[in-house]
């Protein structure tokens, strides 16, 4: 029986799985994405992943802030869309509702890095992070929270100013950097024409630190784009200095893309060079490709042909320099 919810909750009209066996011997593992549908018709796509431990599996809900986004990141499938709508704190915590009490899993971790740019809803965001770490919310630690942006400087400094408050300084930000240069970045995230590396260093380093965390550094590794040797070079150099982990993801195919997914060899190349420059760098496994759910897949093709929503303040600031 399903906790009593305190908000009208949207249907789950589609969910789809992926199962992988596990080699650590935890059996069968799924990826399991589920849609809501809101009243006018819209949908909310979220993605319950599996994390192998050592000793066990834990689970990450990654939740989703706006319907589609304005940023129009060139490899991203929601990016595609356009914005359609931001999303209410109640339709972000309903995703985690869901998840607990409909879809049967109860997730450690949340991170902020479904649809939609969490900086350009964050008033909501924020809100929703509140009810979600409260004890008569999800009661998630701010620990187990992670908002993943583009690079909107106010933004960080916003995130910064709540993990300077007692109880969030361990609220976890990730940065998607995705390329070494500004000239690759422009080409692929129109918000670097507005912010450009630069300034978004300025804000990674000025963000506020508590203990022995590690910012989150997100590069999405596309074949041909920003895959060589001399690319991660420049990524370490612009990471010197910073307390970070560079997070390699492989690149996830949208619909209609223009690049395949890396090769295998070249995936082990970047990370291999990384370290040998002596940045911390992890591999973010690939979960939820086949299904449409795997970082930068989530969205739906037939919303695309509807009408799109003006842009809010920061995506205005993020588009103003686009050609």
């Amino acid at each position: 029986m399903p906790a009593f919810a305190p908000f009208d909750v949207h249907p789950v009209v589609r969910e789809s799985r992926e199962t992988l066996e596990d080699r650590e011997g935890h059996g069968p593992i799924e990826t399991i994405k589920f849609v809501l549908q809101h009243s006018d018709g819209l949908e909310t796509e979220s993605v319950i992943i599996p994390m192998i431990r050592a000793d066990r599996v834990t689970t990450t809900l990654c939740v989703s802030s706006q319907v589609g986004c304005a940023m129009g990141c060139t490899f991203c499938e929601t990016g595609q869309m356009g914005l359609m709508k931001s999303l209410t704190a109640e339709q972000i915590v309903m995703q985690w509702w869901v998840s607990t009490y409909i879809v049967g899993v109860r997730p450690k971790n949340i991170v902020f890095m479904g649809m939609g740019e969490p900086t350009d809803n964050l008033d909501v965001v924020l809100d929703s992070i509140q009810i979600l770490v409260g004890h008569d919310g999800g009661c998630v630690p701010a620990t187990n929270i992670t908002i993943s942006t583009v690079g909107n400087p106010h933004g960080i400094a916003r995130i910064g100013e709540l993990v300077n408050q007692h109880g969030f300084h361990k609220l976890n930000l990730a940065v998607s950097l995705n390329a070494p240069n500004d000239a690759i970045r422009s080409s692929i995230m129109p918000v670097n024409r507005a912010w450009n590396m630069e300034t978004l260093r300025d804000a990674i380093v000025a963000f506020p630190k508590f203990g022995k965390g590690a910012m989150c550094i997100e590069y999405v590794l596309i074949p041909g784009v920003n895959d060589a040797q001399e690319h991660c070079d420049e990524v370490c150099e612009f990471l010197k200095g910073i307390r970070c982990s560079l997070n390699v993801i492989p690149y996830n195919p949208r619909r209609n893309s223009p690049w395949g997914a890396p090769s295998e060899e070249s995936v082990l190349a970047f990370i291999a060079r990384a370290i040998a420059n002596g940045q911390f760098t992890k591999r973010r496994g690939t979960k939820g490709r086949s299904q449409m759910a795997a970082c930068g897949q989530l969205g739906n093709e037939e919303i695309r042909k509807r009408k799109f929503v003006g842009l809010g303040v920061s995506a205005e600031s993020a588009r103003e320099s686009t050609p």
